[in-house]
C-alpha cells in the first residue's frame, strides 16, 4: 500500500493528472463528436472512411459507439503515462533511492504498476463520461431517436463496453511499461511503442493482412470493440484476440520483471 501511495502521488501532479484528463476528453470528444456530426457525409464518419448510419446508432449499441471507437487512443495515452513514469526513474536516478526503502524489487514494480492501473480506470471512466454526454447532446441534430439507449440492453452493452475498453488501455498501458523497462529513457520508449503500434502494424497489416492476426494493436482494437473492430485487419473473434493479448503480455511481462530485478539500476 505504501509504495501505491508514492507512485500516486507522482500520478496526482496537477500537470500530469489534468494534462492527461484533458487529453483523454479531447481524443473522446472528437471521436463522438465526428461520429454524429459527420452522420450524413459521403467520406464517412468514423475511421478508414466508414459510415455508422443513423440506424446504427439508433440501436442499444449506440450509446456506446463513440466510447468503444476511442479505445485506440485511449490506450496511447495509456501507454505514454506508464512508459515516462517506468522509465523516468531511471533517467532522474530516483530508482536507486526508491530501492532504498523497499529493496524487494517485484513488489515496488507490482505497486508502481497497481497505481497507474487505477490512473487508468479513472482515465476510461472520464472518457466513458465524455462520450455518453456528447451522444445525447448531438443525437437531436443528428436526428438520431434515443428511445433504445434508455434501455436494460444499453446499459448492459455500455458495461460491456466499459470493461472491454478498460482491458485494451490497461493493456496498451502495460506494453509502454514494459518498454520503460527495457529502454529506460521515456522518449525513446513512447516514440517507439507509439510508432510501432499506431504507424508500423498498420502499414503490415495492410501489406501483409495475415499479420494482424498476430500483432498487439490490432488485437487490442478487437478487444476495445468487443469483437470486429474497423480499426483492426484481423480475422479473429473477441475471445481469440484476448487470448492472444494475455499470452503476449504475460510472457513480455515475465522477461521485463526478470530485467528489472537483475539488472543495475543506473541508466
Amino acid at each position: 500500500m505504501r509504495i501505491f501511495l508514492a507512485e500516486w502521488r507522482k500520478l496526482r501532479r496537477p500537470t500530469l493528472f489534468f494534462g492527461s484528463i484533458g487529453a483523454v476528453i479531447f481524443v473522446t470528444g472528437l471521436v463522438t463528436s465526428l461520429l454524429f456530426l459527420l452522420i450524413d457525409s459521403e467520406t464517412g464518419n468514423a475511421e478508414r472512411g466508414q459510415r455508422i448510419t443513423r440506424e446504427v446508432l439508433q440501436l442499444a449499441s449506440g450509446l456506446s459507439r463513440g466510447f468503444s471507437s476511442s479505445g485506440g487512443l485511449l490506450g496511447l495515452v495509456a501507454l505514454c503515462v506508464f512508459a515516462a513514469q517506468t522509465a523516468q526513474e531511471y533517467s532522474y536516478g530516483t530508482l536507486r533511492n526508491l530501492l532504498v526503502r523497499e529493496p524487494r524489487r517485484i513488489r515496488l514494480l507490482l505497486g508502481k504498476y497497481f497505481s497507474m492501473v487505477v490512473f487508468a480506470l479513472i482515465t476510461v471512466a472520464i472518457s466513458a463520461v465524455t462520450s455518453i454526454a456528447l451522444a445525447y447532446g448531438l443525437a437531436g441534430r443528428a436526428k438520431v431517436d434515443t428511445s433504445a439507449w434508455l434501455t436494460s440492453d444499453a446499459r448492459l452493452d455500455l458495461l460491456h463496453t466499459f470493461v472491454n475498453v478498460l482491458i485494451s488501455t490497461i493493456g496498451y498501458g502495460t506494453i509502454g511499461m514494459i518498454l520503460g523497462i527495457l529502454l529506460r529513457s521515456p522518449i525513446s520508449s513512447i516514440s517507439i511503442g507509439v510508432g510501432w503500434l499506431l504507424v508500423v502494424e498498420s502499414i503490415i497489416a495492410l501489406a501483409w493482412q495475415a499479420s494482424a492476426n498476430w500483432m498487439p494493436a490490432q488485437l487490442l482494437a478487437i478487444v476495445a470493440s468487443g469483437g470486429t473492430s474497423l480499426r483492426s485487419q484481423a480475422t479473429l473473434d473477441y475471445s481469440q484476440a484476448l487470448i492472444r493479448v494475455v499470452i503476449y503480455i504475460v510472457l513480455a511481462s515475465v522477461g521485463a520483471g526478470y530485467l528489472f530485478k537483475k539488472r543495475d539500476v543506473s541508466n
